[in-house]
């Protein structure tokens, strides 16, 4: 009986619907294969969304600490990925007031194009690459708070002699001083995040712009007895000339990156292929990598990644390469690199 009344609802239901027509298995078929197609279009289209999210910078650099909500700002840069004329079309200025930071790709292997050139971000003692063909990378993790994987991520670069440099927020360093000991204590460098994450490129004056900055030495010095370095990663990738500049006065370099993936998310994780698939596939000489340090897909990966990157010939290198013996007429006052001050940061040349 109840199979029945199940059925007599459906047909009810179907005529409602159909306006009292018969409905054939055929239409059926036509119509759930219909809706089918539909939702794999529609997956394939969020995939893509994000792709050009990446490319362009938007999402890849987006979590200070859990339950933070950070918002893109409707900034846009033009990219290879988001216009129709392919890589040559990448904006080549940084005179604009204010962006996104913004990668084009092209063949796999090859160095991206930036939204400036690095002649352009030189002027501000800002870098995103290293320019020449020697194959080197430099590895750099944005901490916004411990989930667990910093310390895998600490054991594959230990296991690999490899120098790292770690962007941290005031929250990492509050909740997980002990980790942050251990990556001076291993010879790595710690960079300024900012203490709160905040939208910099929101910042006009220099005050609320160095108060910032200021959190982060403060709570580093009390925490580790020694000096941050002088190394500076906008979050979220979003600044503006002024910031730059603002930096610069205080004797910071500015690190953007030139190869990352979306790996910020904890929630969706990418698998373990994806990962290789990018951060292989798109791996150039003279990359600054950008990698999130609450990922659990790299805290898992990383011995291996490290070990195919060591295999097609690269090596790795601390980014006092780009600021030793830079003659860039910034203040250099209160300046301690930890990566001179630990034999690990200086890696053998390739």
């Amino acid at each position: 009986m109840k199979t029945i009344y199940v059925k007599d609802i459906a047909r009810k239901t179907a005529g409602r619907l159909t306006g009292g027509k018969e409905i054939s298995p055929r239409y059926v078929a036509v119509t759930v294969l219909f809706l089918c197609a539909m939702f794999v279009l529609g997956r394939a289209a969020a995939r893509t969304l994000m792709e050009i999210r990446e490319t362009m910078g938007q999402g890849v650099n987006q979590e200070a600490m859990p339950g933070a909500d950070f918002q893109n700002g409707g900034l846009e840069t033009t990219s290879a990925a988001g216009s129709q004329g392919g890589p040559e079309t990448v904006q080549t200025s940084v005179l604009a007031d204010s962006q996104n930071w913004g990668l084009g790709f092209g063949k796999s292997g090859e160095k991206p194009t930036g939204n400036a050139t690095v002649a352009e971000m030189k002027q501000y003692n800002a870098y995103y690459m290293a320019e020449g063909e020697d194959k080197v990378l430099y590895l750099t993790f944005d901490c916004g708070f411990e989930n667990g994987n910093t310390e895998p991520i600490l054991d594959a670069l230990k296991k690999h002699n490899a120098p790292a440099t770690f962007f941290v927020v005031g929250h990492f360093l509050e909740s997980a001083p002990d980790i942050v000991k251990r990556m001076v204590a291993e010879g790595h460098t710690v960079g300024n995040h900012t203490y709160h994450h905040p939208d910099m490129s929101q910042i006009a004056d220099q005050v609320s712009f160095q108060k910032e900055m200021d959190a982060v030495q403060d709570k580093f010095r009390e925490v580790t007895g020694v000096e941050l370095s002088m190394y500076y990663r906008p979050p979220q990738g979003k600044y503006s000339t002024a910031n730059l500049q603002m930096a610069r006065d205080m004797g910071y370099a500015t690190f953007f990156w030139s190869l990352a993936y979306v790996d910020w998310n904890k929630d969706a994780q990418p698998s373990h292929e994806e990962a290789f698939e990018k951060l292989c596939g798109r791996i150039h000489p003279g990359a600054i990598v950008l990698l999130h340090s609450t990922s659990q897909t790299n805290g898992e990966i990383l011995d291996e990644l490290l070990s195919k990157w060591e295999e097609m010939g690269y090596t790795f290198r601390p980014l006092s390469d780009f600021v030793d013996g830079a003659d860039d007429g910034s203040t250099t006052a209160g300046r301690i690199l930890q990566d001179e001050q630990n034999p690990m940061g200086d890696a053998p040349a390739s």
